[in-house]
């Protein structure tokens, strides 16, 4: 219930590899973005979720090393800075067998109103329990 890291493992598939026999640049993102849904649907309330959406406002993501065909992959996420209407999540991407750090993003989060689309103002117990 606090901003404690979330993380997920997930297995790199035959689907992530590109040309150049590593995973591609554009499935970092999806993980970027998997882990942070995988992370709200884990500890938000179901009164939360039902009434708050999220779009992404920018991504920025920094590739350190390679992954490959096979590979364990840990997806570590926590939220930084809320406001009321900006969150700053933070992700960092490892090879789950030697720890080395394959990538890490901040990716700012703006909340929306699940029933209009439109932006909202997250409860304030809602942004305690994910930011610092």
């Amino acid at each position: 219930m606090s901003c404690a890291p979330f993380e997920k493992t997930v297995s790199v598939s035959p689907e992530d590899i590109d040309e150049q026999n590593h995973v591609n640049n554009t499935v970092y993102l999806r993980w970027v973005q998997d882990v942070a849904t995988a992370h709200w649907l884990a500890v938000a309330s179901g009164e939360a979720q039902a009434s708050i959406g999220w779009v992404v406002l920018r991504h920025e993501i920094d590739y350190k090393a390679p992954a490959c065909l096979g590979d364990a992959v840990v997806l570590r996420t926590w939220v930084g800075k809320g406001t009321r209407l900006t969150f700053e999540r933070f992700t960092e991407i490892r090879r789950s067998g030697d720890d080395q750090l394959l990538s890490n993003a901040r990716t700012l989060w703006c909340p929306i109103s699940a029933q209009t689309g439109r932006p909202v103002r997250v409860p304030a117990d809602v942004r305690a329990q994910f930011s610092t």
